[in-house]
């Protein structure tokens, strides 16, 4: 009887096995089913990263560097520039001084009266005063001679001249001096210039 009721038992255990085996492949891990070659992660060496940051944080510092030495050169250039032109507006207004006392002097008659000689000598040192209070503050005269070659840069043709005696493009008269202060131009030099002759056509030929 004994050996009767046990058998059942074993029946039963493998009815159960037999109802298991499906459920293992239903269960199957997806993972288990990838090679064991495949990194599921792209690995990221740290001390190639850390020198890029260190790349791009150099080059940004001497981008900053660069820029703050160029804001520094231009105040620099700035300052130096007030300095050296802040009497420019005052300075273009005296040349009208220096012009109407150089009319004065050349108006004068060669042969002046005794009584007249003090005042021309007196218009004649304030000019000299006057000019040489401009140079102490860089300010010069641009006077070409007659013949020079005309300057775009510090020359202003108000006429042309018809001539043979000098090349063309050279300057035959001065009407009104020219003044710089340093490397600036205040006022060209009004000139007359010279150009070449017209030929004559001869018609009876």
């Amino acid at each position: 009887m004994s050996a009767e009721r046990k058998k059942p038992a074993a029946d039963e255990n493998e009815h159960m096995d037999m109802e298991a085996m499906p459920g293992e492949d239903a269960h199957t891990d997806p993972v288990d089913d990838l090679p064991e070659d495949v990194d599921t992660e792209e690995e990221v060496d740290p001390i190639a990263a850390l020198q890029s940051e260190v790349a791009v944080l150099k080059d940004q510092i001497l981008r900053a560097r660069a820029e703050t030495e160029n804001v520094r050169r231009r105040a620099d250039r700035d300052r130096q520039d007030a300095s050296a032109y802040a009497v420019t507006g005052f300075a273009r207004d005296m040349l009208t001084v220096s012009d109407n006392l150089r009319r004065a002097l050349d108006t004068m008659p060669d042969d002046v009266a005794d009584d007249m000689k003090g005042f021309v000598e007196g218009v004649e040192m304030t000019e000299r005063e006057l000019l040489n209070t401009m140079e102490r503050y860089g300010i010069k005269k641009v006077e070409p001679e007659v013949g020079e070659k005309f300057d775009h840069k510090f020359h202003q043709a108000m006429f042309e001249v018809p001539t043979a005696d000098h090349a063309p493009g050279s300057v035959m008269q001065v009407v009104a001096p020219g003044y710089v202060i340093k490397d600036r131009l205040l006022r060209p030099a009004m000139v007359g210039v010279a150009k070449g002759e017209a030929k004559v056509v001869d018609t009876e030929a």
